[in-house]
C-alpha cells in the first residue's frame, strides 16, 4: 500500500520516487565456519531483501510510479531510512506501517522512529488489515 501511494504522490506533484529497502543487522555472521559451503546467513538474508526491494520497485512501476533509484541498506532500518532521506534531500518519506511493533502501538515502531528523527513529513500508510 505504501508503494502505490508513494506512486501516487509521486505521479501528482512530478517528484522522484526512491525505494529503499533495509536489512537489519542484529545477529553476529561469524557463527559458522567460513569454510562453509553455500551462502552465508548474512548473504541469503541480503538476497532475500533484495528480492523484497524489487518487488516493491515492481509495485511501484505496476501503480505508475517512476523509481529515480533503489536502495539496499543494511542496519538499523528507521535510521538508515531517515539518514538516506536527509543525504538525498527528500522532501516526504513514505513508509509502510503493519502495526506489528513489540509494544503494539497503533504506530510500529519503525515507522514511530522515522516519523520522530525525520527532517521532512512522513506519511505513515498503515496496510488494509488493521
Amino acid at each position: 500500500m505504501a508503494a502505490r501511494r508513494a506512486a501516487d504522490i509521486s505521479r501528482a506533484f512530478g517528484s522522484e520516487l526512491h525505494v529503499v529497502h533495509v536489512v537489519p543487522v542484529s545477529e553476529p555472521y561469524h557463527l559458522f565456519a567460513e569454510e562453509a559451503d553455500g551462502p552465508s546467513i548474512y548473504e541469503e538474508d541480503r538476497q532475500r531483501a533484495r528480492k523484497v526491494l524489487d518487488g516493491e520497485v515492481k509495485k511501484v512501476r505496476a501503480a505508475g510510479g517512476e523509481v529515480a533509484k533503489d536502495y539496499l541498506q543494511e542496519g538499523d532500518p528507521d535510521a538508515e531510512v531517515v539518514n538516506l532521506a536527509e543525504r538525498i534531500g527528500a522532501d516526504l518519506i513514505v513508509a509502510g506501517s503493519r502495526g506489528v511493533g513489540t509494544l503494539r502501538r497503533p504506530i510500529g515502531s519503525v515507522s514511530s522512529s522515522i516519523t520522530a528523527h525525520a527532517h521532512c513529513p512522513v506519511l505513515i500508510v498503515r496496510s488494509e488489515r488493521q
